[in-house]
């Protein structure tokens, strides 16, 4: 109630007794805010679909491996385990928007931070907290790094003897490119979203609201969606090839053959459907085999093998088939847009679709 009645008095918003010709870069307030909302947005949607993902491949062993299955084996085993390496202002908040709105169990999240003591709301949760890297990615099948750029050649020196190949990085370290982390980690399996930010849009960010309550609002949540440049920040079209191929990435670690992986990826991401599908949803895309790879590989793909593993730092930084469907296949961005905000309990009427934009495809 107090923080209500305060919320309007002028002298403390945050631009009080500013000189006028200082103005100009009130700005770069909203953008900081505007980049934390998008960054922990997506993180949130890429932990969803990978939550979501683990689930369906352990109904289909479930469904095949019942006379092989141990008893001894737990359906926890199959659980996303995500790692958070940074406890500043980022760690935190990625921690609190993942615990609420993925939900990620408090007891599958774990953070890595050299001042642990400082995370005491999260460990009431049940988060466990601790300094120790290279044990959080052992442990982890996501690790998110929240940390400052100086500090990540000893953090990569730490942890790249511990990390699986099936391990996803995710960095939000932006002023250490792909190829960077590459070479520093020693490993492929890296994310790495790239935004960029435009000047004459207007501050939709809502400068009063927690995180959390932000990406229920409409607005602002249809503002994150990966194809829309509102707010004056854009996604880089790379990071959304990076979420597909490595889905396919988690179904080839499982030594799923590529046809039921196919049939997954289409349930994971074309379930959302919207106005124009139809009743039948005739007009739906689905996926195909060489949407993902080359047709000469496809063609001689034995139906029985696996996807190959692919490099998500080569994903992200050359041409791949599925850049091709993903920029000319208006259908498929209808479908994933809709699949963005019914992932966040928001629908969208046709009037309500974001102009959509597909960025540069340079990193």
């Amino acid at each position: 109630m107090e923080m209500a009645m305060l919320e309007d008095l002028e002298s403390l918003q945050f631009d009080y007794g500013m000189e006028e010709e200082d103005r100009s870069w009130l700005y770069l307030q909203g953008r900081f805010r505007g980049l934390m909302i998008k960054g922990c947005a997506h993180a949130t949607f890429f932990c969803k679909l990978l939550r979501n993902l683990r689930q369906s491949l352990h109904e289909t062993h479930m469904s095949t491996d019942l006379k092989t299955r141990s008893l001894d084996d737990s359906p926890d085993d199959d659980e996303l385990k995500v790692g958070i390496i940074g406890g500043g202002h980022l760690g935190k908040q990625l921690a609190r928007v993942l615990l609420q709105l993925v939900p990620v169990p408090a007891e599958r999240l774990r953070i890595s931070t050299r001042r642990p003591e400082t995370l005491d709301e999260l460990k009431k949760l049940g988060v466990q907290c601790f300094y120790h890297n290279s044990r959080l990615v052992a442990w982890a099948d996501v690790i998110f790094l929240c940390c400052l750029s100086s500090q990540v050649p000893h953090i990569c020196s730490e942890i790249q003897t511990s990390l699986g190949k099936a391990c996803i990085v995710y960095s939000f370290v932006a002023a250490v490119p792909i190829p960077r982390l590459n070479l520093l980690l020693k490993h492929t399996n890296i994310l790495r979203p790239r935004y960029q930010c435009f000047e004459g849009f207007a501050n939709i960010w809502g400068a009063n609201k927690e995180i959390i309550a932000a990406l229920q609002d409409p607005v602002i949540l249809q503002a994150t969606c990966p194809f829309n440049p509102a707010g004056g920040i854009i996604l880089n079209i790379k990071w959304l090839e990076g979420l597909f191929y490595a889905a396919l990435n988690v179904c080839t670690a499982e030594a799923m053959p590529h046809l039921p992986a196919l049939h997954l990826m289409n349930e994971l991401f074309l379930s959302v459907h919207h106005e124009d599908c139809g009743e039948d949803g005739a007009s739906c895309p689905q996926f195909q085999l060489q949407d993902f790879v080359s047709k000469v590989y496809a063609k001689n793909l034995p139906r029985a093998r696996p996807f190959p593993w692919f490099e998500l730092t080569a994903v992200q930084l050359t041409e791949t088939p599925f850049s091709r469907h993903l920029l000319t296949n208006t259908a498929l961005r209808n479908h994933l847009m809709h699949l963005y905000c019914d992932s966040f309990g928001i629908s969208l009427s046709k009037e309500q679709q974001p102009v959509v934009s597909t960025g540069s495809p340079s990193q």
